[in-house]
């Protein structure tokens, strides 16, 4: 059925690609949530664009190994469906969950944001669900973490960056393959 689909889909100005890995896909467009809102934070506590791309792709890293974990495959993660999906969410003036993100680093509470948006931001409750699925499986998810905290525990943005940047150093890419 992919194959039938993708060329009626595409446009001259739309490339549809196809990719079977079901997990993989819906693991990466739900993650991406978490890490838009940890880009909002960035972009409303005034941090630049290489903070922003540090950002993507440690959170990129994250949701990698979160999904290899549950079964999904590795290569996923380099495609349109969703490192191309995470940049758009990230950076987009449009993604309600990076405005969720932006308007925490303004000091609202989350109880504020989410009564006055009039679309769901999916990386609120995404965020819970995939700090307690890491708990529960011993993955270290420290942007979701970080989210998580500032969401659901009161911890200040810029507490949370602080607790980010104190991490032990370690190696960029670690194996997890």
């Amino acid at each position: 059925i992919l194959k039938f689909i993708q060329p009626v889909l595409s446009t001259k100005n739309f490339r549809i690609y196809t990719n079977e890995d079901i997990v993989g896909v819906e693991i990466g467009g739900a993650i991406k949530n978490i890490i838009a809102i940890a880009s909002g934070i960035s972009d409303g506590l005034g941090y630049g664009a290489n903070t922003k791309a540090s950002l993507i792709t440690r959170g990129l890293y994250e949701l990698s190994k979160f999904g290899i974990k549950l079964g999904a495959n590795p290569l996923t993660f380099s495609g349109a469906a969703v490192m191309g999906d995470l940049i758009a969410t990230c950076i987009s003036g449009h993604s309600r969950n990076r405005s969720v993100g932006e308007r925490l680093a303004g000091e609202e509470k989350i109880n504020q944001i989410m009564d006055s948006m009039y679309m769901v931001a999916e990386g609120v409750r995404t965020t819970k669900a995939v700090y307690e699925i890491a708990l529960k499986n011993d993955l270290d998810v420290p942007i979701t973490e970080c989210v998580y905290e500032i969401i659901y525990k009161d911890l200040s943005p810029e507490e949370s960056v602080g607790k980010l940047m104190s991490r032990k150093f370690k190696p960029e890419i670690e194996d997890f393959v």
